[in-house]
């Protein structure tokens, strides 16, 4: 996997900064730390409708720009970089479940609105294990209509860590059949009047990331693809998921990174930068070997993604392992060459740190994805 990018992917890059460098700066993601508000809704419009970026990855045919994952990867990194915050992750996993069920009924009543950015979406799969495992799956739908159709079903549980889950309009919830795992889209407006649908926002770690305990109590659903055929297409949004993540946790490295550097180069003691000190050259160089490590292999999922190839799960694992690690590292040394001023509640360093720290567990840690990727591995 090469580091060099076309020029249609930098100049996408080149996009995305500007935007995010003008709109959520530093003091834009502190204004919505711990705020009542979920994010930034003008923000969102234009990151919609202006660069399209919530239908990268969706077909034209659903009001999409029909390009790859490669293209969302390079998104992804550069929101990382700027600790971007509103529910774009969360939006994707969505569209990508939608479309890997392959419902054409449900893709051309759903995609749309969520490629121009009306709906804001997510998934629902973890429970009080906070494991994407088939397993763990408890939430139960009852069929309360005729026939085998879509509508007419109800959803009975509760779901745990779900990404802007305050925020979504649609919810798109695993839960179990007679058949299996099914998944099933919940319209959050209807279902809230209704009085089934609770929605409760979790104190996290990274309070740029909303998370949210949903509780479902007869809430009504419709069935997206065939009964108790829904695990593959979660197990592949995860998948996707974990791809996601380690671009924008590429990203959070490689600005810590320059960070790092820029304050190095800066700060002076006994007369000269402290970055001419053999220690602070060594943890310097040792992040960025690890940053353009990690680059590699989350680009090289991300290629896989695009293709649909069959080393995606392994790929994806193996980036989430080490994008991980690699993010985490980069943001405690970027702490430790700030000195005691990186400590600080007024210095953003602490906001990569969390960043860093809470995505470490967020879809499985560095050690369940070496476990995941030894099973993989043929032997």
């Amino acid at each position: 996997m090469t580091s060099s990018f076309s020029t249609e992917l930098e100049e996408l890059r080149s996009a995305v900064r500007s935007f995010l460098d003008d709109t959520t700066g530093e003091s834009a993601v502190r204004a919505y730390l711990g705020a009542a508000e979920e994010f930034d809704r003008t923000a969102w419009s234009v990151l919609a409708e202006q660069l399209g970026l919530l239908g990268l990855a969706i077909p034209e045919e659903y009001g999409g720009a029909d390009h790859g994952f490669t293209e969302l990867a390079v998104v992804f990194e550069e929101m990382g970089r700027a600790l971007y915050g509103g529910p774009f992750l969360a939006t994707v996993a969505a569209g990508q479940a939608i479309l890997l069920i392959g419902d054409a009924a449900a893709s051309a009543d759903l995609l749309p609105a969520i490629a121009s950015g009306q709906t804001v979406a997510t998934v629902a799969v973890a429970e009080r294990g906070g494991r994407w495992e088939e397993a763990s799956v408890q939430t139960r739908a009852t069929r309360t209509g005729d026939g085998d159709g879509a509508a007419g079903w109800r959803l009975d549980g509760t779901k745990m860590f779900v990404l802007d889950g305050c925020a979504a309009d649609l919810i798109l919830v695993a839960a179990r059949t007679e058949r299996g795992v099914g998944l099933f889209a919940v319209d959050a407006a209807t279902a809230g009047t209704a009085g089934g649908l609770r929605r409760t926002p979790l104190a996290t770690l990274d309070q740029t990331r909303k998370q949210a305990r949903i509780d479902l109590d007869g809430v009504e659903a419709r069935l997206i693809g065939a009964e108790g055929a829904g695990w593959a297409a979660v197990e592949g949004t995860y998948q996707r998921v974990l791809v996601a993540l380690a671009a924008e946790q590429v990203g959070g490295a490689a600005r810590a990174l320059d960070m790092a550097v820029d304050y190095a180069r800066s700060r002076f003691q006994f007369g000269r930068p402290v970055g001419s000190f053999q220690s602070i050259k060594h943890k310097c160089a040792d992040v960025l070997i690890e940053v353009e490590s990690a680059r590699s292999a989350a680009y090289a999922a991300a290629a896989a993604a695009a293709t649909d190839d069959p080393e995606l799960p392994l790929l994806a694992s193996l980036a989430a392992a080490y994008c991980t690690e690699a993010h985490l590292h980069a943001a405690s040394e970027n702490i430790q060459i700030h000195g005691g001023i990186g400590f600080t509640w007024e210095h953003p360093a602490h906001l990569y740190f969390k960043r860093a720290s809470s995505a470490r567990l967020m879809f499985g840690d560095p050690a369940y994805h070496r476990e995941r990727v030894a099973q993989l591995i043929p032997e």
